[in-house]
Parts: C-alpha cells; structure tokens; sequence
C-alpha cells in the first residue's frame, strides 16, 4: 500500500531538485527562489541549511567535495562550510532574462542543465500574454568547459537518463512536453530529438523527473497535484495524487533506494489556488515497490 507522508515542513517558496546521496546516505533538496540548500537524514530528522547569493535552479554534489550548482548567473563550484563560490560561467550572459534551472549528472561524471527565461515566472498562470524568452541545454563537463547541447527551449526541467545510458529524457515545460533524445554516454552528446509525450490531457505541466531501475520515468507533475509514471514506450503506468497541488520533482532514495522523495512549491501564483496548509514541505513516499538508481556525483 502506497504511503505518502509530510516528511519536512520546511515551507519551501519553490521547493525542486531531491537529490540522495548514496555515500552520505543524505537527502539534499533546494528552494529555488529563496537561495537556499536544504539536507535532512533519511527519516527527515537532522535538518541543515545552506545558502547561497542568488536563484538555484538545481545541484549535484562532487566527487572533490562541495557541490556544483546552476544559479541564477550560470555555473559555480559551492563549499557547505564556508559557503564560497568559485564562478565557472555563464553561457547566457548575454540574456540576463534567463536563468540556469533544472539539472542532474550523467553516469560519466558531466552535469546538464539548461535555462528557463523570468518570463515563466511571470506568466505561469497567464501564457501567451506576450513572448517567452528562449534558451539552451547545456553541459558542464569535469574539466569545467560548458557544451551546449540544444536550444529553443523556453523552461528546462526534468533531466534523466535511461538505465543504459542509451536515452535522455528532458522537458520544456512552458510547452507542455517531455522530448527523448539519443545519449553518447561516451561523448555526451545528444542526437534524435524527438516528442515523447505530450500534456494534452491532464492538468498542470511536467517538471521534475527521475528514472527507476527499471526503466520507467516518473514525473511531478506541477499545478496538477499528482505524479505519474510512465512506460519506456510513454505508456502511463501509475498515477499517484498528492495532498497538495503544486509538486515540483521527484527523486528515489533511503538506503535501498524504494523512498520516493517529492519536493513541492508553497509561493502562492496568480490563477493558481494555494490552500494546502503543507505546500511547500518536503514528501515521502512509501510502498511503491520499485527502487531508483544511484544518482552519480559531478566529476569536476
């Protein structure tokens, strides 16, 4: 039996990106507008807190320690003790507009994430009032250069890997899709972009993804208080409703990696009701009887 608990109510503005990490046995998360590093235990007990100088659109940890992450003003190496900085750079410079958003490690070690444009923020509830800015998908690679890998993307979201490293899924969810490409997990490039699934039928838009062990893509679904699962063929699977509507992203963990963590986002949005008195909190999900697969650290 599916069991879904409030695991921190941390209150989160625009709660994203679980993140566990298999060697600390830690679960990090982040609220993307606060500029905040959140990281609890398994059980959600030792809750610690982290900040940083402007938007976090998502993290990874390293393998040398600290953490990479995508702000606001493109790429940084991050230290938790003493909170320093080091910039890597900013590909968009140019679009002060954009901001770096959702991202994850491939199994080589190399961290992907592309931009979404303020213009989401302001018009979540109110598209097609006026043009959205477009941006990229970029990769960061252990030697610390940047490749773009496509444009034309106006709000990136969901990164993830098939478990043979064979396909990248990843999301624009201004557009309401969800786009499979061909993965050369030894290059890192992508190629073969093509539409996987569309949101023509359900409420809300796809944000944050991860794949289990086997195979299947799971999505939080945002504005639409649910997650689903579906097949590697785009099949829905399962559906899971959630007590609160704004889910954000989703990510396995616990030691035997069968938790599914839930972040969820508790600003109040224009059009959007928000009346959950957990909105925002950090979700656990038990019973589902499938496991994840270890998330990789960043190789720089």
């Amino acid at each position: 039996m599916v069991d879904i608990r409030l695991l921190v109510d941390s209150k989160n503005h625009l709660g994203e990106g679980p993140l566990w990490d298999v060697e600390e046995q830690r679960l990090y998360w982040i609220d993307s507008s606060a500029a905040e590093i959140w990281t609890c235990k398994e059980d959600g007990s030792d809750v610690r807190l982290h900040y940083v100088p402007s938007h976090i659109g998502s993290m990874a940890l390293r393998e040398k320690g600290g953490a990479v992450l995508a702000l606001a003003n493109g790429f940084s190496l991050y230290e938790f003790k003493t909170q320093r900085l080091t910039h890597i750079g900013d590909p968009e410079a140019d679009e002060p507009e954009n901001r770096l958003n959702d991202g994850k490690v491939d199994r080589r070690g190399r961290f992907v994430a592309g931009y979404m444009s303020y213009d989401h923020d302001r018009q979540d509830a109110n598209r097609g009032q006026r043009p959205v800015r477009n941006s990229a998908l970029y990769r960061l690679d252990p030697d610390l250069t940047i490749h773009r890998l496509d444009s034309g993307i106006k709000c990136s979201n969901g990164p993830c890997w098939s478990p043979d490293n064979k396909t990248f899924y990843f999301c624009d969810s201004y557009d309401d899709k969800m786009y499979a490409y061909d993965y050369d997990i030894e290059t890192g490039n992508v190629s073969n972009k093509r539409l996987f699934l569309s949101n023509a039928d359900y409420p809300g838009t796809f944000d944050g993804s991860t794949v289990d062990s086997e195979g299947y893509i799971w999505n939080a679904h945002v504005f639409g208080g649910r997650i689903i699962r579906y097949a590697p063929d785009g099949r829905i699977d399962r559906e899971i409703e959630f007590p609160v509507r704004n889910l954000t992203s989703v990510m396995f963990g616990g030691k035997d990696l069968d938790i599914m963590y839930v972040t969820s986002m508790g600003r109040p949005m224009k059009g959007v009701p928000q009346k959950e008195a957990s909105a925002g909190g950090l979700f656990a999900v038990y019973g589902l009887g499938v496991k994840g697969l270890p998330e990789p650290r960043f190789g720089g």
